[in-house]
């Protein structure tokens, strides 16, 4: 069996993993795969690590995935935290992360705690104030990711970016 199945406690004894153990392994896991100056060249392995980062949230988080102009990752920062169905998002905050981290381009990605994976008129708005705001210092969004435990939707993909 696989070593992130079980887990040794301090007094050496070997026990089965808990479920949060092994999703704690999993994130670990897929962070090696995306860390900083990784090439977002997986859409799969975007999708595993944005899941794991977020599905499992009983409240909304916003995060943003800031590239650098080869696309390749600068930090995954989880920026607002909201409710069970919102988060306040502003747009000077996600200009001025992408200025500190001198991002050319980002994905956005949040979670729905509902877990309906559609995005909601709010959605675009805040997505395309952001693409409007990001835009004027000439950073690029890729893609906004909605994620549930189920599902996740792209902007790109339907065409709303």
């Amino acid at each position: 069996m696989s070593n992130h199945l079980f887990t040794s406690d301090a007094t050496g004894v070997t026990r089965p993993a808990t479920p949060d153990e092994i999703l704690d392994a999993a994130r670990a896991i897929l962070a090696r795969r995306i860390r900083r100056g990784a090439a977002i060249s997986s859409p799969r392995a975007t999708r595993e690590f944005l899941k794991l980062q977020l599905a499992g949230h009983g409240h909304e988080v916003f995060a943003i995935l800031f590239l650098d102009n080869r696309h390749r990752l600068i930090e995954f920062v989880p920026l607002f935290r909201g409710t069970i169905d919102g988060a306040s998002v502003y747009p000077r905050e996600v200009v001025k992360e992408a200025l500190a981290r001198n991002a050319a381009a980002v994905i956005l990605a949040h979670n729905h705690p509902s877990g309906v994976a559609e995005p909601s008129q709010a959605d675009e708005l805040i997505t395309n104030r952001i693409r409007d705001a990001l835009s004027l210092i000439d950073v690029r969004v890729l893609d906004h990711l909605v994620v549930t435990g189920d599902a996740i939707v792209s902007f790109a993909e339907r065409g709303l970016l």
